[in-house]
């Protein structure tokens, strides 16, 4: 069966470790675009960021952001997820209590911090393009799509222990290495594919998926290629179909796509 959609998440998978996209990048998308196939970036960060940063192809390309949380394509809002401004609050208190722990609420308007370190608003500048700081996070007025974590001691070893107990009722998502998200119980990327391939008339079959970290565990589930890269997570390369040749330092992505289409190679 043809695949017919490419999904890749971006740090530690598209995005090399200087948060950069290889060049070689652009001519391949123009070549799937020309086949027909839809590409599409599945990440936990701000959706005006991805769009801003994929703005040539952006007409061309469907954004998977917050993970999972909001989907837009083409302008148009196919998919949203939003956080209950209860919940919000609930994370809002514990994370305050954690040490070594930094909030940002994920708004669909902006995203919100509290903490004015150099440090922390450096690191998460990186993800959010729209960011107020505010002295607040429980009085934001905007649909809340996420809390994120930011953890200087680790969000895997250090912040998920606190939030774990929330599990049943909530999506606690470790998803990076300072980084954990929490969000609506149904939301991750893996349920904003299955939207998108409901609406789009594409099958897990006709699903190709590159994943690193544990936020893209059920994004894996949801292609029926499923490509962990050679530097993932060790559960994500438990899960997935097939593992990379190449890490993300090494354009892996890109180079997997070349040889699973018969692209050409080089900047053209």
């Amino acid at each position: 069966m043809d695949i017919k959609l490419v999904i890749t998440d971006l740090d530690g998978t598209l995005l090399d470790a200087k948060k950069e996209i290889h060049p070689d990048f652009w001519p391949v998308h123009r070549q799937l675009t020309d086949k027909g196939i839809l590409f599409a970036v599945a990440s936990g960060r701000q959706l005006s960021s991805l769009e801003s940063t994929f703005t040539t192809i952006g007409n061309d390309t469907l954004f998977i952001a917050e993970n999972g949380t909001i989907v837009r394509y083409k302008g148009e809002v196919i998919h949203e997820n939003a956080l209950e401004m209860a919940a919000a609050n609930l994370f809002i208190h514990t994370g305050r209590c954690i040490e070594g722990a930094e909030i940002v609420l994920c708004g669909k308007d902006a995203a919100y911090v509290e903490c004015t370190r150099k440090q922390f608003l450096e690191e998460v500048s990186k993800y959010y393009n729209r960011l107020q700081i505010v002295d607040d996070l429980t009085l934001v007025n905007d649909t809340i799509l996420k809390v994120a974590i930011y953890d200087f001691y680790g969000a895997e070893t250090n912040s998920y222990g606190h939030f774990k107990i929330y599990e049943n009722d909530y999506k606690v998502a470790v998803s990076g290495p300072e980084w954990l998200d929490l969000t609506h119980p149904t939301a991750n990327k893996g349920t904003a594919i299955e939207k998108v391939q409901e609406k789009l008339g594409i099958s897990k079959e006709e699903t190709m998926a590159f994943g690193d970290f544990l936020n893209d565990l059920e994004m894996m589930a949801a292609a029926g290629h499923s490509y962990a890269m050679k530097n993932a997570h060790p559960d994500i390369l438990k899960v997935s179909r097939f593992i990379t040749q190449f890490d993300n330092n090494e354009n892996g992505v890109v180079q997997t796509i070349r040889q699973k289409f018969n692209l050409t190679s080089g900047i053209s």
